[in-house]
């Protein structure tokens, strides 16, 4: 198997890791569409969505992406939410005919970025947007997980974990655990114009979402820095005005080095009145609080 060091036209890569929920029942369109930030309504078995499930305050308990199926929906999410998800969709049914089964281990997935190739194949494929750029969902049996992965490993090349950050952290795109938690709210993380729908009926979490979107206003918002000096960076690094250097700006999320755009890069959240792109802050290494590192605000995603 071949592993990229940046994936292009027809990189896989295997999600199989993540949680994987099946919701059925005939309120199942209903309840969901109570739960989520977009329109269950656009998912199909061809295409998945992409959502964000809120508590009351309109902040993160979910990040997910959802698809249909003839008599149930496919809900799939970071590994990290196996214990809450179940738990935090079932707090909700009432008295709806609604059943939530995990199915994690019985299901993988594999993704596909866009390539004429695949259609060769004869996979069942879905559409789904996962790194802010065309791409495709291969849905299949954990017991075909390596005879699949072989026989795409013939046509296509893999990007490993290591490789699938670096492309992530470059393409902007948040993650559980880093990027979101429970203190973020979707439009601070950039996921309104991909998770958000504000034509739909109401959701858990909609009166913030909603406010937000009439102020235009974030207290802060999910930034991508580069290091001036090449300096490496690092997630947990605490963010200063450059120009007020006992102001406090916001913190980094991730980082990583970055052949393609050729900089050690970051993804950070950077508070309001200091996230202007080009300017320029300072970046405070954790085990060594002297020293500062000047990074400078980029438009997402990285060039």
């Amino acid at each position: 198997m071949t592993v990229l060091d940046w994936p292009g036209e027809g990189a896989v890569f295997d999600l199989s890791a993540r949680i994987k929920l099946r919701v059925s029942g005939t309120d199942r369109l209903r309840f969901l569409n109570g739960q989520l930030t977009n329109d269950v309504r656009k998912a199909s078995e061809s295409n998945a969505i992409e959502g964000c499930i809120l508590n009351a305050k309109g902040k993160m308990d979910a990040h997910v992406f959802l698809r249909a199926e003839a008599d149930c929906f496919l809900i799939d999410a970071d590994v990290e939410l196996r214990e809450s998800l179940r738990s935090r969709l079932e707090r909700y049914i009432i008295a709806d005919d609604v059943q939530i089964e995990d199915v994690t281990d019985q299901l993988s997935i594999l993704h596909v970025l866009v390539s004429d190739r695949l259609a060769a194949t004869g996979y069942r494929i879905v559409s789904a947007n996962r790194f802010a750029v065309a791409g495709w969902d291969i849905w299949i049996t954990a017991e075909r997980h390596d005879e699949i992965v072989q026989q795409l490993s013939e046509q296509f090349r893999f990007c490993d974990y290591d490789c699938a950050e670096i492309f992530r952290i470059e393409r902007g795109i948040p993650r559980w655990g880093r990027e979101l938690t429970p203190e973020i709210i979707p439009i601070e993380a950039n996921l309104e114009e991909r998770c958000i729908d504000y034509e739909k009926g109401c959701y858990i979490g909609q009166e913030t979402i909603s406010r937000m979107k009439m102020s235009g206003q974030r207290n802060k918002r999910l930034c991508g820095l580069v290091s001036i000096t090449d300096s490496q960076l690092l997630p947990g690094m605490r963010l200063f005005a450059a120009a007020n250097p006992g102001k406090e700006a916001g913190w980094t999320t991730s980082a990583g080095e970055s052949s393609r755009v050729g900089k050690n890069v970051a993804l950070g959240y950077v508070k309001r009145g200091f996230n202007a792109t080009g300017s320029k802050l300072d970046a405070i290494v954790p085990d060594a609080p002297g020293k500062r590192l000047e990074v400078e605000i980029v438009d997402l995603p990285f060039k």
